[in-house]
Parts: C-alpha cells; structure tokens; sequence
C-alpha cells in the first residue's frame, strides 16, 4: 500500500483513484463497511482502492488538551486498511487553512484538484467544511460538477446503535474488551517500547515487560488476558497484563505491566503489540508482595484459561 502525504503535487499515478473518506480511527465495522463500498464503486470504474483521513484527528486539533482517545496505532491501522485492499493511502494534514474551508472549496481544491480522484464513498452522516456546513446531498452535488462519482453507505449497526469510535471507546473505559472486539472486529491493542522499571516483578518470579501508553484511550484499570507480538510479529504470546498504578508498591505513576507466560528473554527497548482479550478483575491493593505475588499466580491461570478458549496457542 502506498502512503501518500498532502493534496499538492502528488505523482500522476496516485490519481484516478476512488477513495473511502473518514478519520479511520481504529477501523472499525462501521469503517470496514465504508471500504467495502468504495471497493465495489473502485471495481466498477475500473479504479484503484484508496481510502484518505485526516492527521491530526481534527477532534485533536480542536481540543488539543482533551482526554487521550487513540485507538489504533499507524501501523496497525495502515496495515489493516491494506488487508481490505486499500491501495493507496492519502494522509491530509489537518490544518486551520483546511478547517477554513467551505464545502465546494474542499471538493475543489483538494479532492478534485488535488487528489484528482474518481470516486469517493463516505458514511452517510459525513458532515466536511467551515462549521461542518456540508453533507452528504452537498457533498454528491459538488463532485458531480467535477465528474466525481460518490456513494454513500448506510451507518452499520450492531446492537441498539451504530458502531462507533465513541462507543468503542466506551466499551475499553468499561474494561468490556469482548465487545470493543466485537465493535471493531479484530481485539484492541496498544503498542509501545519497552521501558526499565523498577524490577520488582523480578524479585517476586514474576517479571514484566513495561509499557507507557500514550494518547491511547484508557482501560478500566485491572488485570487482563493479552496475547504479545515482539518487534513486529503477529501477537501470539500468551501473557497477563495490569495497566494502572500499582496501589500496593505505593505507585504513583500510571503503567503498563505485561507478565508474558512461558516466555523468557531480555524485551528492553523493543516493541510490543499488544492484543486484550478479556478483563479478569479490577486494579486493587494487596497486604504486601506475597499476597500480591499470589494473586498474580492465580491471574496467571485465569489468563491462561481464557486464551486457551481463543484460536491459537495460549
């Protein structure tokens, strides 16, 4: 898949694409739905797949001290998207020049002139320019006048609602990683390098490998079932991990602790993925190292158990 950055300038080959249009954060059924769309409207115009989103998130550029929401890391994401067949990809820095724009500048200046596209698929509730003035009629109209064929997919439903970032993002503060699988149809994961902590889990036959998470959104602080990847591989490795702030250790700062079960090696400095599957209980304080050292044991089983119960090895 091709990765391709801005609207200006862009090689001749990039253009003549149909493209799938949204902020793809954490592409989920809802997204894939999108793409599926624009892969039919690509087929029948006999046009590349690409899809385009937005960087930063403009909900990111307009509230830069929210909450961290971040659902997917970039290479995830990226490689997914390639996986529906995505073939190129547009990254449109989101700035206020862009923000600024009204409905038909949008269409004109940037997919049209820019993008040189040939088709464009979007959610049917996409709202694009100054104020989020456009929709979806304005948005049909303004690239018929540029010869630009469109489609609109109906909002994908599971359960009482359509799928959502933000009901993703819901279900992992609430810790309910069966359903944010389920929403985004393939497990939630994070990603980081591993950083030296403390070493205490050492001192108690339980070494962990420790991750910082970033902008990512928060889980419900707790224990969980998790498979690991290292340095690029696909997660297979069955591990528990806690992610809070170690209320018996007197911890103070927030962390992600990753136990990885019948594996052993020095993990420093190199990259994890992450993949949650289940929360086994929530974060609490124990009577000193043993009675955590125990407990930890037992998450150990129930992690075990739980991944045992998934495709693959546990």
């Amino acid at each position: 898949m091709r990765i391709l950055r801005g609207h200006n300038q862009l090689p001749g080959d990039s253009r003549g694409a149909v493209i799938a249009l949204g902020n793809f954060d954490g592409v989920h059924m809802g997204h894939r739905h999108v793409i599926a769309l624009a892969g039919g409207l690509a087929g029948s115009l006999k046009a590349p797949l690409g899809a385009a989103l937005f960087d930063p998130h403009p909900r990111r550029f307009f509230a830069p001290d929210a909450p961290t929401f971040r659902l997917m890391s970039e290479t995830r994401r990226n490689r997914i998207l390639e996986s529906l067949g995505v073939e190129q990809l547009h990254i449109l820095p989101f700035s206020m020049d862009m923000a600024r724009m009204t409905p038909a500048e949008f269409v004109g200046d940037v997919l049209a002139d820019g993008l040189g596209i040939a088709g464009i698929v979007t959610g049917e509730d996409f709202r694009f320019g100054a104020g989020r003035a456009g929709a979806t009629d304005d948005l049909a109209r303004l690239c018929a006048d540029h010869g630009i064929a469109t489609a609109f997919a109906e909002l994908h439903g599971n359960g009482a609602d359509k799928v959502s970032s933000t009901r993703i993002r819901k279900a992992i503060r609430d810790g309910d990683m069966r359903a944010a699988e389920t929403l985004l149809g393939t497990p939630w994961a994070v990603e980081g390098i591993v950083q030296r902590g403390d070493q205490r889990g050492r001192t108690i036959g339980f070494p962990t490998a420790n991750l910082t998470l970033g902008d990512y959104v928060r889980p419900d602080y707790g224990v969980y079932a998790v498979r690991v990847g290292v340095d690029g591989d696909s997660p297979s490795i069955a591990a528990v991990a806690n992610i809070g702030k170690r209320p018996t250790v007197d911890g103070v700062t927030e962390l992600l602790e990753i136990h990885l079960l019948d594996w052993s090696g020095d993990l420093y400095g190199r990259k994890l993925e992450v993949e949650f599957f289940d929360h086994l209980r929530s974060e609490k304080r124990f009577d000193g190292l043993e009675a955590l050292k125990a407990q930890i044991a037992e998450d150990a089983i129930a992690a075990r158990k739980v991944l045992s119960g998934l495709s693959g090895p546990a």
